[in-house]
């Protein structure tokens, strides 16, 4: 950083400083943790040779620093997880509705509340890029990005079918509903990634944006859809009141999505995760969340469960994420896959 020219390039120097500050904060946490195991062994001396009070003094400060040390050891193994090619990157986050109208539209509200606040949590900067709404309530689609250091690593976790099952507030008969929704996540390639797309290979539609409503609903035909038609993936944003923008937001979206299409051919596992998915329902699930007849979230690939159901809608996932860090992904999250990049 400090050779002459280094600065020459601006976008190449960005790169290589984010590449750095990524790496110093994978290094940081280890060093300071050896400084505070060098802290514990003075004062150990100190507890054994001090007076009395001293060592209760010392005694109950090592308490204290070693319960923090235990919660930071924590931190750094599941870190050390994240060795994917593309973990270190931002998530594009899809939540998609399944079979079940209202019920599987409210569902997939939640989930987007869910989420968005799980993100707030770890600290990730969160940019809309579309939510389509239910015919009646919630959703029936959203895209986010979700931006932060190791956001794909973490948000990809989550990817597969999330079922409810709960007393329905739709139902005047107060029976219970079991609903169905799909999670996506893909990586945000970076610009070292090279996948150009032809121009007639994607057809592209404009219409006026939509939302929930309030000031920022767009009255200008500024959204944009993008289909890709050999594959028929479709990507839809209208976050921005440019259409430029838009449209430059999904071709990004759509080249991640090609890439990741790519990888999972590679793996061979496209009917599981892309094409027509699978039916969004029963026998799919990775997760379930059970308000009704008992509280339960249960992963149903880890065996990690709680009973604190409001907590984990709250955005409270990180022991899930944990868990299937730790048990490690069946699809090795990229870790010897490489895409040509033509």
């Amino acid at each position: 950083m400090g050779a002459p020219g280094f600065w020459d390039n601006s976008d190449k120097a960005q790169r290589h400083i984010a590449q750095v500050n990524g790496l110093k904060k994978s290094v940081n946490p280890v060093v300071n943790f050896r400084k505070k195991i060098e802290d514990i062994d003075v004062m150990l001396e100190l507890i054994e040779f001090g007076s009395p009070e001293e060592q209760a003094e010392y005694s109950a400060e090592l308490t204290s620093t070693i319960t923090e040390m235990l919660s930071t050891i924590d931190e750094i193994e599941i870190a050390s997880f994240l060795k994917g090619r593309f973990d270190r990157n931002n998530a594009i986050f899809s939540i998609q509705a399944g079979a079940g109208g209202t019920e599987s539209n409210d569902w997939a509200d939640m989930l987007f509340r869910m989420y968005t606040r799980w993100a707030e949590r770890r600290g990730f900067k969160i940019e809309v890029q579309d939510v389509q709404s239910g015919d009646q309530v919630g959703i029936s689609k959203a895209t986010l990005l979700i931006k932060g250091e190791n956001a794909y690593g973490y948000a990809n976790a989550e990817r597969g079918v999330h079922r409810l099952v709960r007393i329905s507030p739709f139902d005047s008969n107060q029976r219970r509903h079991t609903s169905f929704c799909a999670v996506d996540v893909v990586a945000e390639i970076d610009a070292d990634v090279k996948l150009d797309i032809p121009e007639d290979e994607i057809r592209t539609d404009v219409y006026r944006s939509s939302g929930k409503g309030g000031q920022g609903v767009n009255t200008t035909d500024s959204a944009v859809r993008l289909t890709h038609t050999p594959t028929g993936l479709v990507v839809t944003c209208q976050n921005e009141r440019s259409q430029i923008k838009n449209k430059a937001s999904a071709l990004s979206v759509l080249k991640s999505r090609l890439f990741e299409r790519r990888q999972d051919e590679k793996r061979s596992e496209m009917e599981k995760f892309y094409g027509e998915k699978g039916e969004i329902g029963w026998g799919a699930q990775i997760r379930s969340y059970v308000l009704q007849p008992y509280q339960m979230v249960k992963d149903l690939r880890t065996g990690v469960s709680t009973t604190d159901t409001q907590g984990v809608l709250d955005g409270d996932l990180d022991s899930f994420v944990n868990g299937w860090l730790r048990a490690g992904s069946p699809r090795q999250r990229n870790k010897d896959i490489q895409v040509d990049d033509d």
